[in-house]
């Protein structure tokens, strides 16, 4: 058959002469290929569900093998028990090689041969080896996580409302700001507000705190408020006991919380109240519709009078210390 005709023109290229062809290069390849099999390996396995952890000391490389997402749940303190995180605790010059570490080179770098201790330091300080999927998840979720700090933490300093996340994001793309993995998204998301503030309206949260001493150091508790630019929400006495509710920037806090602990001796106390205060309302979702005209700026942020006040609302801190001395403000 023509089958068996093409089977024999690439097996025995020599008998095809009877056909007046002279074999190809290719079916003469193919014939000597046949004549000594095909090559193919056996026995080699893939390392798919191994984590590799690596530290350079001592100008050697050392790994060891660790299970997927253990590593990082034993350096955040969620996964106590070693045998949980380390497939064995064999020290490796080159995991996916299979080569071990020589205890020379283990006594020069670490100074023992104990692998239970030199796995420890390697998990401490050692750099994991991750897939590119793997990491370009971790980086959008650490970016989720920096932007998320951001939306809970800041404001826009003209409406006094958050931002959303959406937003924040697009934001921190706008500025080409860069995810360090090796930091905390708080760090990060305080980090990258210098950059949003230069382009954007955004600021951080003031706090709400209540501040109390005896009624005869009110005048004093006043001062300290207005030395940190607090603003004053109200003033109240009871018995002989005098508190005032202020916002203060957050940077401001332990210094104010220091000051006042300091100049009353003792007597004057700092209760948190609201860790930011934001005005409550639709989210503020384009930077460009929260840009306050000049005259409208200037309008919210006179200082209110007793009669524009509103209820329990006293205005800022030297508005009330002129009250209090009966002087205009």
């Amino acid at each position: 058959s023509l089958h068996d005709t093409s089977r024999r023109y690439f097996l025995a290229p020599r008998d095809n002469s009877r056909h007046g062809t002279p074999p190809s290069p290719r079916a003469a390849r193919y014939a000597a290929m046949g004549s000594r099999g095909v090559f193919q390996p056996v026995g080699q396995k893939r390392l798919t569900n191994i984590a590799v952890v690596r530290l350079k000391k001592a100008g050697i490389r050392f790994e060891i093998a660790c299970y997927q997402n253990k590593v990082r749940d034993w350096r955040n303190g969620i996964e106590k028990d070693l045998d949980e995180v380390l497939q064995t605790t064999s020290i490796f010059a080159n995991v996916s090689k299979g080569v071990f570490a020589k205890e020379a080179d283990l006594m020069k770098a670490f100074g023992t041969t104990d692998e239970q201790t030199i796995c420890l330091e390697i998990l401490k300080k050692g750099e994991l080896q991750v897939a590119d999927k793997e990491r370009k998840m971790e980086y959008d979720n650490l970016f989720r996580d920096v932007s998320s700090v951001l939306a809970e933490k800041c404001v826009n300093p003209e409406t006094n409302r958050p931002y959303t996340l959406t937003m924040l994001e697009r934001a921190l793309r706008d500025v080409h700001f860069n995810i360090d993995p090796k930091k905390s998204a708080k760090q990060q998301a305080l980090e990258a507000l210098p950059a949003l503030q230069a382009k954007f309206p955004i600021e951080r949260a003031r706090m709400r705190l209540r501040l109390s001493a005896p009624c005869d150091r009110r005048q004093q508790l006043l001062d300290i408020a207005e030395r940190y630019g607090a603003r004053l929400e109200g003033v109240s006495d009871e018995g002989t006991t005098s508190s005032m509710v202020v916002q203060v920037e957050p940077g401001a806090f332990r210094e104010l919380h220091n000051q006042l602990q300091a100049e009353m001796g003792g007597m004057g106390r700092v209760e948190v109240l609201a860790v930011a205060v934001m005005a409550e309302g639709v989210l503020a979702d384009e930077f460009a519709s929260m840009h306050v005209a000049p005259a409208e700026a200037a309008a919210t942020a006179r200082v209110p009078t007793a009669e524009a006040a509103e209820p329990g609302v006293l205005g800022t801190v030297p508005a009330v210390a002129a009250r209090e001395s009966g002087s205009p403000p």
